[in-house]
Order: structure tokens, then C-alpha cells, then sequence
């Protein structure tokens, strides 16, 4: 506990995070300001926890191990625990970041609550789908770095890991189902959709809100197969599995880890 609680504070006094918060707060507040209705605003806000807050979390993740490598090995030569150490590590990336979005997002909805009073289970989960982003992408980040000792290599990884999961997927995907066009790809499409976890936090959230147009093939499959309510239960399940597995890739790397 005093190790993540180091970690913790160590992180939320300094200015990266004052930056993030004001971030969320700035493009929160615009984004209510400019849309005409909250319909609008969770799909605004949506793009923004999918695709921006990942890729903050697996840089973020990636460089602080890097500029941290130091610290690391001073904190192993002490009786500490080394699964202790990775998980307060962790837990002082992310949390920081978890604050930072609640607290920086959550504000200017707070003042608009006459506004948003009918769909705020609707924003429970987009709220929970940017907490999973954060959870996921730093646990993957963790995950790299631990792996690699070339700064350039997992710096690079990181990125790439990003795109593949925000552009590159959706242009493979469509790339297959179109030279499978003759064959049924069903069953193929609900396999596919798992495999990327911003995929899933978009579902997530589209069939919460049962936003058909936003579904995509995979999600208009996934919805078909499972339905709405089991869809959402299925997702979670998923996203959950998807934040646990990287970070257990990485501790197990640490612990076997000569520094």
C-alpha cells in the first residue's frame, strides 16, 4: 500500500496530470456547449475516451517505466516484493489517469445535471468504457516495456499497437469480410470483434444507447448474437479479460526480470 500510495502522489502533483484534467475539462465543456442535445455529446465524448485516452495511457505507461528504469532497480534492491512494486507501479499510472478523467469530464457534466438527468446511466457507461481504455492501454504498456529494454522498440510498439487497434483493425476487417464476400462470415465477425478492445468499449456503449448506425458489421453481428443487455454483459466480460491478461504478461516478465 505505501508503495502505491508513493506512486499515487508522485504522479498527481506533477503537471502532466494538472494538463490531462484541464484537457478533459476544456473538450467536456466545449463539446456540452456546442451540441444541441446529450445524445450528441456522449457520441463526441465517446470518440474522445476511445481513441485519445488510450493512446495518453499506452504513451503515458510506456515513457514512465523508460524515465523510471532507476528507480526500479533501486526499489528491487530493498525487501520488497517484486509483484508489490508492479502492482503499486500500476496502480499509480492508471488511478492518476482514472482521476484525471472523472474529475476533469465529470465537472462540466455535473453542472449541466438538468441537462444530462435522463441519461446518466448512458454516461456510467462511457465513464466505465474510458476507465477500461486506461486500465487496458497502460496494462499493455507495462506489459511492452517490461519486455523490451530498447526505449525506441517499445516506444514504437506502443504506437503501432495503437493504430492497429483504432485504424488498422476496422481496414483489415473489411479487407477480409470482402474477399470472403461468397461465404458466410458471421460467425467470423463475432470471433474478430473481441480481439480489439476499443472495438468492444464502442459496443459497449452503441448498444446501451442502441445507436444502430454506430454499430458497424461486427457490432450490428455481435448485437444479433447476443442481443443488447447480454451483448453489454459479454462486452464487459471481454474488456475485463482484456485489462487482467496484458498485465499479467508483464508481472510475470518482471518477476523473472534481471535488472
Amino acid at each position: 500500500m505505501k508503495i502505491i500510495k508513493y506512486q499515487f502522489n508522485d504522479i498527481l502533483r506533477s503537471r502532466w496530470t494538472i494538463v490531462y484534467t484541464l484537457f478533459f475539462l476544456a473538450i467536456t465543456y466545449s463539446i456540452l456547449s456546442m451540441s444541441g442535445n446529450i445524445t450528441k455529446s456522449i457520441i463526441s465524448l465517446m470518440n474522445i475516451f476511445l481513441f485519445v485516452v488510450p493512446l495518453v495511457s499506452i504513451i503515458f505507461g510506456t515513457v514512465y517505466l523508460y524515465n523510471n528504469r532507476e528507480y526500479i532497480i533501486f526499489m528491487i534492491a530493498q525487501p520488497i516484493n517484486k509483484d508489490a512494486l508492479y502492482a503499486g507501479l500500476y496502480a499509480g499510472v492508471s488511478v492518476s489517469q482514472i482521476i484525471s478523467l472523472l474529475v476533469g469530464a465529470g465537472i462540466p457534466l455535473a453542472f449541466n445535471y438538468p441537462t444530462i438527468s435522463g441519461s446518466v446511466v448512458d454516461l456510467m457507461i462511457l465513464f466505465g468504457s474510458g476507465i477500461f481504455g486506461i486500465l487496458i492501454f497502460t496494462s499493455i504498456a507495462f506489459a511492452i516495456t517490461i519486455i523490451n529494454d530498447n526505449r525506441l522498440f517499445g516506444f514504437g510498439m506502443s504506437i503501432f499497437l495503437w493504430l492497429v487497434f483504432t485504424i488498422i483493425y476496422d481496414g483489415l476487417i473489411l479487407l477480409l469480410l470482402f474477399f470472403m464476400r461468397d461465404y458466410p462470415t458471421e460467425k467470423l465477425a463475432l470471433v474478430l470483434s473481441f480481439i480489439n478492445p476499443i472495438d468492444l468499449g464502442r459496443m459497449l456503449i452503441v448498444l446501451r444507447m442502441d445507436i444502430s448506425a454506430l454499430m458497424g458489421y461486427t457490432g450490428a453481428v455481435f448485437n444479433e448474437f447476443f442481443g443488447s443487455n447480454a451483448g453489454m454483459v459479454a462486452s464487459f466480460i471481454a474488456l475485463s479479460i482484456w485489462a487482467v491478461v496484458p498485465y499479467y504478461l508483464g508481472l510475470i516478465k518482471f518477476r523473472r526480470k534481471d535488472f
